[in-house]
């Protein structure tokens, strides 16, 4: 795709407009939705964390990861 070239804003051409009602409008809503959620950034919580054993390492990584899945689902 070639690049295109304008002297100022005004030249530029302006964005089509959707049709009323067209179901692909909701899609793309939700696509974009979930393309946001998904560049939330990830909370870490400072520290170290110890555990007892690799078990429970492996347990509170994927709780972690869950509660990340919960907060984007949520959009938080």
């Amino acid at each position: 795709m070639g690049v295109r070239k304008f002297r100022s804003v005004e030249e530029m051409p302006g964005l089509q407009r959707r049709q009323p009602l067209d179901p692909e409008n909701l899609r793309q809503a939700f696509g974009l939705a979930s393309l946001a959620a998904g560049l939330l950034p990830i909370r870490y919580t400072p520290g170290v964390r110890k555990f007892r054993s690799w078990d429970e390492a492996l347990l509170s990584r994927e709780e972690r990861a869950r509660s990340a899945r919960r907060l984007r689902r949520d959009g938080f």
